[in-house]
């Protein structure tokens, strides 16, 4: 089964799929200035635009991994996530403190997610 990719650079893709999943390149905010609320929110709608154009939905993510700069962020991140993640569909997490690309980006998110069973091609 081929390999499709969508917004491919020099370094990386920003998404892969295969197999009927959904891949992710790590999402960080269009604008670091923001807060860890305002970034999240920024990461959150760019996952949104992302698997729906990959015909995904966040219904259907299997999993995801939360990358912030500082732990002491868990509760403001999760107070926007709690908000976006749909109830009875939550995915597998794992949230970590860790470096960052750029010291100005406080959160950073990669999803894996199901192709929609009406996507083109299923």
């Amino acid at each position: 089964m081929s390999i499709q990719r969508l917004h491919v650079g020099p370094r990386m893709s920003e998404v892969a799929i295969h197999n009927g999943v959904v891949y992710l390149a790590g999402q960080v905010a269009d604008d670091p200035s923001q807060d860890v609320e305002g970034q999240t929110g920024q990461v959150l709608a760019a996952i949104d635009r992302l698997l729906a154009e990959a015909g995904s939905d966040k219904t259907q993510i299997l999993q995801a991994t939360i990358f912030l700069k500082t732990i002491d962020d868990f509760g403001a991140m999760n107070a926007v996530w709690d908000k976006w993640v749909p109830a009875g569909q939550t995915p597998t997490r794992a949230t970590v403190e860790a470096r960052l690309a750029r010291p100005e980006y406080l959160v950073e998110v990669k999803i894996v997610a199901a192709l929609s069973a009406s996507a083109p091609g299923r």
